[in-house]
């Protein structure tokens, strides 16, 4: 796991793949909130989401990589209170 102190807010997350995941809200205990626009689809759209610091691979500037691809890293998203959502 990557220093949690690296991610900055509004910062984008990526998955291994290159593909976009959403964008930094803020970290909160071991999780990144993303912003409401960035994340979810369908009748997940429109609220945080949250992925776990333990898929975070590195940080690099304002980006930070995933050690898991897009389309697997949704999977593990959570909801605010901590439901899965994929």
């Amino acid at each position: 796991m990557a220093d949690r102190s690296k991610i900055k807010e509004h910062s984008e997350v990526v998955g291994a793949d290159g593909v976009r995941v959403g964008t930094v809200d803020r970290v909160e205990g071991e999780r990144i909130k993303l912003t409401k626009d960035s994340s979810g689809q369908g009748s997940h759209k429109g609220h945080h989401h949250f992925i776990p610091l333990s898929l975070v691979a590195s940080v690099d500037g304002n980006t930070v990589r995933l050690s898991a691809n897009a389309d697997v890293a949704v999977e593990f998203e959570e909801e605010e209170g901590g439901a899965s959502a994929g």
